[in-house]
């Protein structure tokens, strides 16, 4: 009889597909999978026929308004940051941990990521085994910083080992008064210390859905992190539309260009700043955003399936979500990786260092000359290309959802 599985994805698109690769594999094998997310992504979830339950917030509306700008825009200190997080997430945090409780019940194994520590919470609560998710390296390591704090490389191994135990300090006092309350009231249990959360996933089973083709594992890693590969969340019973295999077959190769649910200042004025790069660097372009704006070079596209379009591009623009970053690279093609905050940074090295791409331009500093020079790189420098079919085929070879799916099965977990 197979298990009631929760996967908590409260996050953004990029966050949520990986989970419901995740999701499908294990219905495959007998369990049944309730994923936790925003309503944004109750048709994906429905697709899969996995059981879902909405959670309140909707990332891309809280990327959106005045405070998510002001979030991406400010100053990039660690502390400020903070600041503007809780400032962020002060209103949504109790009506998700509600939803999070309510929609956990009867679990029997529950997946979470770190922030928050809520599978531990949760664990606690229903007395079932939990699982950690790692959607980029944020296991304790001296080989490398933590994604959101890459400056403390400058330290060494010790400052690289530092700043994991920092960011998740960082996360768990964002958090740790509604928790705790939440943890009091709701949940019925005592209310936890500043170290207590990291005792309680010391050795729970933490899931890594990323390459180590494109992040080896670092040995100093315990033998209860396992590096998946990628969960690459394929749909393919997908029909494209007439227009975008008119638009492929009509022409040379397009770029394609979207930053997923990131949002500049003035959304506008950037996709006039994206047309004309493209433009200057002789390329057609597949643009994500309002159909009705596409032009003979230039098709805009609404809700397309990365692992059908990426193939056909000749090279992908993006903001550099780990799972764009592992679709472009899994299709084996170049990318121009143009980060906004958060782990993106850290991918767009990644794709620079294995070669795969030119040195990032980050979203802030997007201009039509600066782009218009690394498109050219990006399409014109042939050894992107070699590199990224050859880690196209060693991607292709992997599969990160069967090979969680064995961890969980070979290490469970008792509860407390």
């Amino acid at each position: 009889m197979g298990r009631t599985v929760v996967i908590f994805a409260a996050g953004s698109r990029g966050d949520v597909q990986p989970c419901l690769a995740l999701g499908r594999a294990l219905a495959r094998r007998g369990d049944t999978v309730r994923v936790l997310a925003s309503r944004r992504y109750e048709h994906l979830i429905a697709e899969e026929r996995l059981d879902f339950h909405p959670l309140p917030a909707d990332p891309v509306e809280i990327v959106e308004s005045v405070e998510g700008q002001e979030l991406l825009a400010g100053p990039r200190n660690p502390v400020a940051f903070v600041r503007r997080m809780d400032r962020v997430l002060r209103p949504h945090i109790m009506p998700m941990l509600e939803e999070t409780r309510a929609g956990a019940e009867g679990a029997d194994l529950v997946l979470a990521p770190t922030f928050g520590f809520l599978g531990v919470h949760l664990a606690e609560y229903l007395r079932v085994p939990h699982a950690v998710i790692h959607f980029q390296p944020s296991q304790p390591t001296k080989a490398f910083p933590h994604p959101l704090a890459p400056a403390a490389g400058r330290l060494g191994p010790l400052g690289n080992r530092f700043s994991f135990g920092a960011v998740d300090l960082g996360s768990w006092m964002l958090c740790r008064r509604f928790v705790n309350t939440w943890r009091r009231r709701s949940l019925g249990l005592p209310e936890l210390s500043l170290s207590a959360p990291f005792r309680h996933v010391r050795h729970a089973p933490v899931l890594c859905a990323f390459s180590p083709t494109v992040v080896p594992r670092p040995s100093d890693w315990g033998p209860n992190v396992h590096v998946t590969g990628f969960w690459h969340h394929d749909r393919p019973m997908w029909e494209p539309p007439r227009r975008l295999l008119d638009f492929l077959a009509d022409g040379p190769p397009p770029v394609y260009v979207g930053f997923g649910s990131m949002r500049t200042r003035d959304p506008e004025a950037t996709d006039t700043l994206v047309r004309r790069a493209l433009r200057r660097a002789e390329l057609r372009g597949v643009l994500t955003g309002d159909p009705a704006t596409s032009e003979d070079d230039m098709l805009v596209v609404g809700d397309t399936p990365h692992d059908w379009l990426f193939p056909r591009v000749a090279a992908v623009v993006h903001h550099g979500g780990a799972g764009t970053t592992a679709s472009a690279l899994r299709a084996g093609r170049p990318s121009l990786v143009c980060p906004f905050f958060g782990d993106q940074p850290y991918w767009a090295a990644r794709v620079r260092e294995l070669g795969a791409g030119p040195a990032p331009l980050p979203a802030r500093d997007l201009t039509v000359p600066a782009l218009t020079r690394r498109l050219r790189e990006l399409t014109r420098h042939p050894p992107f290309a070699e590199t990224a079919r050859r880690l196209g085929r060693a991607l292709a070879a992997e599969n990160g959802t069967a090979r969680a799916c064995q961890v969980l099965d070979e290490h469970p977990v008792v509860p407390r």
